[in-house]
């Protein structure tokens, strides 16, 4: 049976996914009774990737094609997640760039297909939603020519092969003038063009571990591709560690893909994509060898982590009421639990038994983290999210990102400034044709944390702002943080809609009526630069005497509601975000006034 192996790369909300359950329907991954019950996105597979429709693991599916078995590997599109990225690149022969055919290429496609030129993959590009009204795919594809220069593709990767195609609507052709119901045209283009694996069956057993997966009744898996060889079940392997360790074990199980289920089979050959069962040490970048012969493959280079947070046991006076998992261990156990599976993470203990720092790629990276923990169980406490500078030659470097945004003509003005604030350099400006322009930035990490409600605010929420790694740069300088203060609760209690309605013109107000408080937790922002204190538990005193009107109904204006991200993005650095299952609470560092006090004094000095 001959093998292909491609990935699937594109900007988040492409219709990657909606594609690839096209491929899979198309390609009988599904059995006629199946049909009815396949939901959408059905290679969403997690509870955060289906409420947010992103991809955030990657994940493996095959489908068959005439006497072709077509390995696909859906990736992850945003750069917080580019670990994941950078280690499928080793495990296919070409990849798939999808655009669409209004956006065009974003910030994260250009991460993405960047680490697959590197790797030396022609890609096949697909301008998708071409059925779409405002679709534009002749600009489009002038842009993908342009990104694929800028990024020094060779001239055989210039000349790649160009489909049009809409997930949706299920079809895929050639030019746009041709008539086409299904997805043959895409189909075909991937057996002309994607090269078959290199690999030799008679050559001693090698297979990079790309990947890892946990199943309940054999343990752990690794995922990745045999690249020579043949890989029996119950064979011995040698197992060659990242420091060269060799330790010895045994395949107890192995599976390979057939549409989107692992199915057992007795053996692999050089080229395919399988998963194997019975070794527990194992981590992603290391190789399974022949026992006789063990040879490495290259390990696999993985970004270093640009963010960091601390993470630490929950110590607020409502302690314990909400989740089951509070203590350290238990904290550090999920944290090294996924450090197995996470490979661009790293978690490091403190001086403080209580404390842990956790560094990765990006804000939405560990805020799904976060997400995550909270939904097993967890009471946590954050910090706000840190970047994390570089020494080079004596320079201090930081972390630069690309900023791509998409604004409505009447904003530009006021996104100009407010990028200029936080030390953003305009690299391009383009006007729309529907009113809108697009602006192109390179800011610093620190710059973009905390920006994403404040440019919401500015553009009316009909901004677009999308962000991916760039580079590391000289220090850029201070920049200014939020500019407002907040409220604070005096004591605890429960709020109460008479004292919120006193309260509500010294700023904005982030609690309902009748939700418990303690004292230090913030209740609302401040309309100036300090913070204040506030008794929002206060109730009117019952006295005999009425007076006309003062007893009508309190109206209070909507509280404002946070995100796990937006609390992040909101809270300074004497402030902490308290994770639960059931609620987001801010807080200052310090409950007590008099401890606060004694904490900016000492910031003072």
């Amino acid at each position: 049976m001959k093998i292909k192996n491609i990935a699937i790369i594109a900007h988040v909300d492409h219709g990657k996914t909606t594609l690839v359950d096209c491929l899979l329907r198309q390609g009988g991954a599904f059995g006629s009774h199946e049909l009815e019950k396949v939901e959408e996105r059905v290679m969403d597979s997690n509870d955060i990737e289906r409420e947010r429709g992103i991809t955030i693991f990657s994940k493996n599916a095959s489908v068959r094609y005439k006497d072709y078995k077509i390995n696909i590997v859906d990736t992850p599109g945003h750069a917080d997640f580019g670990g994941e990225v950078q280690r499928i690149m080793k495990m296919v022969d070409s990849v798939v760039l999808l655009v669409d055919a209004f956006e065009g290429p974003m910030p994260q496609t250009k991460y993405v297909l960047k680490k697959a030129l590197e790797q030396g993959h022609r890609p096949i590009v697909v301008v998708n939603k071409v059925d779409k009204p405002n679709a534009r795919p002749e600009d489009v594809l002038y842009m993908v020519y342009e990104l694929f220069i800028e990024l020094n593709a060779n001239d055989l990767q210039l000349e790649f092969p160009v489909v049009y195609a809409s997930g949706k609507g299920g079809f895929a052709k050639r030019s746009l003038e041709e008539e086409s119901n299904d997805m043959t045209s895409l189909f075909e283009t991937i057996l002309e063009h994607v090269e078959d694996p290199e690999g030799d069956d008679n050559k001693p057993m090698q297979f990079l571990i790309t990947n890892i997966a946990y199943d309940n009744y054999v343990g752990k898996l690794a995922v990745g591709r045999i690249h020579n060889g043949i890989v029996r079940r119950n064979q011995e392997v040698m197992l060659i560690k990242r420091d060269g360790k060799m330790i010895k074990g045994k395949i107890s199980v192995l599976y390979g893909y057939e549409g989107l289920k692992r199915v057992e089979i007795q053996e692999a050959h050089a080229g395919d994509i399988v998963c194997i069962a019975g070794i527990d040490n194992i981590d992603i970048g290391e190789t399974l060898a022949d026992v006789n012969e063990p040879i490495a493959l290259p390990l696999i280079d993985i970004d270093e982590p640009t963010l960091a947070m601390t993470f630490m046991v929950n110590d607020s006076p409502f302690a314990g009421k909400e989740g089951k998992f509070v203590t350290s261990r238990h904290i550090w156990e999920r944290l090294q639990k996924e450090l197995q599976t996470n490979v661009s993470m790293k978690v490091e203990a403190t001086d403080t038994p209580d404390a842990f720092v956790v560094k990765g790629r990006g804000e939405l990276q560990l805020s799904i983290l976060l997400e995550n923990m909270r939904r097993e169980g967890f009471e946590i406490q954050v910090s706000k999210p840190r970047v994390l500078m570089k020494e080079e030659d004596g320079k201090r470097l930081e972390p630069i990102e690309m900023a791509l945004i998409d604004v409505d003509d009447s904003y530009t003005g006021v996104v100009i400034e407010k990028m200029g604030i936080r030390k953003g350099e305009m690299v391009s400006m383009i006007p729309g044709t529907d009113g809108y322009t697009r602006l192109e930035f390179k800011v610093p990490a620190r710059g973009l944390i905390g920006f994403r409600n404040e440019f919401l605010t500015d553009t009316k929420g009909t901004g677009i702002l999308n962000h991916s790694f760039y580079d590391y740069e000289p220090h850029k300088g201070e920049i200014p943080t939020r500019s407002r203060g907040v409220l604070i609760a005096t004591e605890p209690g429960v709020t109460v809609a008479y004292a919120l309605n006193n309260i509500q013109d010294r700023g904005t107000l982030f609690l309902d009526p009748g939700i418990p408080v303690y004292e230090g937790m913030i209740v609302g922002e401040h309309s100036r630069e300090n913070d204040l204190v506030v008794n929002v538990c206060k109730t009117k005193k019952l006295t005999n005497m009425r007076a006309a009107g003062s007893d009508d109904a309190v109206k209070l204006a909507p509280p404002r509601r946070f995100t796990l991200e937006q609390a992040l993005d909101y809270i300074a650095d004497d402030e902490l975000v308290e994770v639960t299952p059931e609620n987001i609470r801010l807080r200052k560092k310090y409950l007590k006034e008099g401890e606060r006090r004694k904490y900016e004094k000492r910031n003072e000095e």
